[in-house]
């Protein structure tokens, strides 16, 4: 109970915060230190479109590939040059507060990657207000079984998500994999920047087009989840990264960090990562660098070179 007691405690500050406070803590582009607050988000944007562009460009591909029946439920697959179904794959959710945001602008990954023998998705899933969180949910569990069925000889899937997407990624530690028949092949998460407890965020605006009720935050709060159940690993091998930029806010950190000590007393294989000198933003379209930090520690978890 002394750990499960100690954990409460680190989870009520949120609570202590106004809802000025609040909007503050959960709105990423008001923490970003170098570029003002839309120049931020439009060259995050403009990033994402121009690897996407070249990944497409000069990248073997497979686009648009559905993964069920949805107006959005498609994923993008870029191949490396020599294409084997035995290759590792790295899946990658976009963020955008689950509501913003596409495939079709986030292949930041891609030409790193796929230049050393990984194979990257893209999945698309279907953002608020069309969307409901749990729909998003049962999406990127749909198509992680479609990516195993497609190629079940794989090397290991990567799970890559990025703030709503790190959200989205976290829940499939929690996944039925029984009703759907297969289980992914998953040995790593790459957990980046995100939100584990969605309670906070029923008092801002990212909530306008959710609707989250306390039940459906609750129903979708890994954090909270993996606290009552303390679920245990399905394969002990596969490995957590739980990740945060040096410049997001303290309630993005709080959040990473609790997580973490959460999957640590669960028995799960876990790492906390601080990304140095980085913002919400920079964390993820860095990834387009072969050299940047995240890139490599994505690659050589990936290869077991740790």
């Amino acid at each position: 109970m002394g750990d499960r007691d100690e954990l409460r405690k680190g989870e009520t500050p949120w609570k202590k915060l106004s809802k000025q406070e609040l909007e503050h803590q959960y709105t990423p582009s008001r923490w970003v230190v170098r570029l003002g607050a839309e120049e931020a988000l439009r060259t995050y944007s403009q990033t994402g479109n121009e690897a996407t562009k070249e990944a497409r460009a000069t990248r073997r591909s497979l686009l648009d590939v559905r993964y069920g029946d949805g107006e959005v439920e498609k994923l993008d697959i870029y191949f490396p040059e020599k294409v084997s179904e035995a290759l590792p794959f790295c899946v990658f959710l976009h963020g955008g507060n689950w509501q913003s945001g596409s495939k079709d602008a986030s292949a930041f990954m891609v030409n790193p990657l796929t230049a050393q023998g990984v194979t990257v998705v893209v999945v698309g899933y279907a953002i608020a207000p069309k969307g409901t969180l749990d729909q998003m949910v049962d999406q990127v569990a749909r198509s992680l079984v479609f990516v195993q069925k497609q190629y079940p000889r794989n090397e290991g899937i990567y799970l890559c998500g990025h703030s709503a997407g790190a959200h989205l990624a976290a829940m499939m530690l929690l996944a039925n994999w029984t009703k759907h028949g297969v289980t992914p092949n998953l040995k790593g998460f790459f957990l980046v920047s995100g939100i584990y407890d969605l309670e906070p965020i029923m008092h801002t605006s990212v909530n306008d087009p959710l609707l989250l009720t306390l039940e459906d935050a609750r129903r979708n709060s890994p954090q909270r989840l993996l606290e009552v159940g303390l679920m245990q690993p399905v394969d002990p091998d596969c490995h957590i990264l739980v990740i945060v930029g040096h410049h997001d806010s303290p309630e993005f950190h709080r959040q990473s960090r609790e997580f973490y000590q959460t999957l640590c007393r669960a028995g799960w294989k876990s790492s906390f990562k601080g990304v140095h000198d980085v913002d919400h933003f920079e964390i993820i379209w860095k990834l387009t660098q072969p050299d940047y930090v995240l890139t490599q520690i994505i690659l050589k978890t990936i290869f077991q070179e740790f």
